[in-house]
């Protein structure tokens, strides 16, 4: 799903909003798909930003941003 960050908050968590609507916690992934174990990207997010969310199977309310989506341009 993708969603855009409405705000960021304490602990490396950020709030965002999912097209369909709803908000939700989430917190930035450390490896993408794919990719070793080991290597880690530090991805700057910011408010405003365009962001893919894996959401949990145990809470709807919560999830990992998997990617920061590109704009046009």
């Amino acid at each position: 799903m993708t969603g855009t960050v409405v705000e960021a908050l304490p602990s490396g968590l950020y709030r965002v909003r999912l097209e369909d609507g709803p908000v939700v916690v989430a917190h930035a992934s450390d490896r993408g798909e794919g990719e070793d174990r080991t290597v880690r990207n530090f991805v700057r997010l910011l408010v405003g930003d365009r962001v893919r969310v894996e959401l949990s199977p145990v809470d709807p309310g919560r999830g990992r941003i998997v990617e920061k989506v590109r704009g046009q341009g």
